[in-house]
Formats: C-alpha cells, structure tokens, sequence
C-alpha cells in the first residue's frame, strides 16, 4: 500500500495552492504531523478544515479518521525494532519456502521504487555528482554506513575530492569543518531514523552545502533538508529490512555519474590498478 507521502506527490499536479500548502504542512514532520485533531492540522496550515478534508479524500481516504488510522499505521511501521518487525511477518507468513518470498518481496521493492523515481530529478542529481568544481561528503548510519562505505569507494575512484565522514557522530565536526556552500553531502538513512544524522544534516545546510539523500518510502525526516532524495522500498519477510533496492539506486547513480567523465575517469582507474600491481594486491593468473 501507497504511503500518504506518495499519494500527496502523485496528486501534486491536481492541487489548488490551499492544498498544496497543507501538503507542505503535513511533510514538514511527516507522520506526525497529521496526528492531531483536523482544526489544529488547518490552523498550522493556515488553510480551513473544508481543505483538508477535500485534501484528504482527493488522495484517496473516506475522510480524516480514515486518514489519520494509516498515519498512525506508518508511524508504527517507522518506529518499529526488528524484534516488532518479525513478529508482524511471522503472523502471516504463507508457506512458501523463504527463498522464493524474500525474492518475491525485493523484486516488487524494485518495481514500486523505480516507477517511484523523476527522472529529470535523478540526471540533475547525477549532474551534481559529476561537477568537479563540487566536493562530495558521503556519510551513513549505524546500518547504512556499509552503503555509504560502498557509494564513496566506487566515487572516489571516479573522481577527485570525495570524503567518506566517519559514521561516529564524535567525529563530524572534523569533517564539517571543511564543507562550504556548493559542496555536496550524500547521506544514507533509513528507519529507524538516527538524531545524530539529522543533526549532521541541518549543520550542513547551514553550511550552504547541498544534500542527496538515500532513504526508504516513508522519507527521513532529513527528506525536508534534501535537494534530492531517492527513496526505496525496503520491507521484506525478515526481522531487518532489505538494502538491496536502496543499493541499486546507489549503483545505478554511480554507473550515471562514471558516463560524464569516462575518459578522466578510465585514467585514475589505469593509475590505481598500476598501484595494485606494484604493492601486489590482487593475485595475479598466468
């Protein structure tokens, strides 16, 4: 089911500007921000209570009940622990062998994020990552800094001026230091959303740098400091979620972002696997 973050971009285009400020209202502290009663949600909005019950019902609730029970819904599925998470699979679980409903649920991850993507969006954000006169800072969490370890070795060989920040929170100021206006931060961050990294986020925007985010389909709430966001489907039957779609984005970024220098790009590759054979790294076959 459609998160009520994807019904309201979907509908973007079919809102009245009343709507579509009540729609920022609601993404500014998205779910929560939709969980108090329908006149407090018009006052912060600044719109009348008709707006959000046309809001709500244009994207697809019978009325605000009904609205606020999926946001409570999302909420729950946002803050749960892996422990809450398996035991909601477990209840259900068919009998088909795992294999073939893990696989079943990532492809259907895919399918949904990919239909999910702007494509203009993606190339400018590609278009960002490949402007050298750019530095990229790419960070991750307490589960995603393996994304993000992954995202900065493939860029840094693709080109100059990439920093990995270290996922200790202690160490950051060291590295925010050195980001200024124009310079662009990757962060990887899915639910549960860390403070720490939301934190990172906001001193890097008043840094004036900008950021790209990797994220799930309930969008951290880093999602409201972003210039671009790609944001990826990870529920699947296990008690952790699933990083495989959020890895392909990031492969497919990196594929795009290797096209726009490839000749620049093919030289440091030829440098670095010179240095492989000097030190003798890889094994070599004859």
């Amino acid at each position: 089911m459609k998160s009520i973050a994807e019904r309201l971009q979907e509908k973007t285009d079919q809102l009245t500007r009343a709507e579509r400020q009540l729609a920022q209202t609601i993404m500014q502290n998205y779910p929560a921000s939709g969980l108090g009663t329908i006149t407090t949600l018009a006052n912060t909005a600044e719109v009348s209570t008709p707006t959000v019950a046309r809001l709500v019902q244009k994207i697809g609730f019978s009325g605000f009940p009904d609205f606020q029970a999926h946001l409570h819904k999302e909420l729950n599925e946002k803050i749960s622990g892996p422990i809450a998470k398996r035991e909601g699979w477990a209840n259900n679980a068919p009998n088909e062998h795992i294999i073939n409903r893990f696989t079943d649920a990532v492809i259907d991850n895919i399918r949904h994020s990919l239909a999910d993507i702007d494509t203009e969006l993606f190339d400018e954000a590609c278009k960002k990552l490949s402007d050298l006169d750019r530095r990229i800072f790419v960070v991750g969490g307490r589960i995603t800094r393996t994304l993000a370890d992954y995202f900065f070795l493939h860029m840094q060989v693709i080109r100059n001026n990439v920093t990995h920040i270290s996922s200790s929170s202690n160490a950051w100021p060291h590295y925010l230091i050195d980001v200024s206006e124009g310079d662009i931060v990757v962060i990887f961050d899915i639910r549960r959303y860390e403070n720490s990294t939301l934190k990172l986020a906001e001193m890097v925007r008043e840094k004036g740098a900008e950021i790209i985010l990797f994220t799930d389909q309930w969008n951290s709430p880093i999602s409201n400091y972003a210039s671009h966001s790609f944001s990826s489907r990870i529920a699947v039957p296990s008690a952790w979620d699933s990083n495989v779609t959020c890895m392909l984005l990031a492969e497919i970024v990196i594929a795009e972002v290797q096209e726009h220098h490839w000749e620049t790009t093919k030289e440091r590759m030829q440098d670095l696997e010179n240095m492989f054979d000097r030190t003798r790294f890889f094994r070599k076959f004859s």
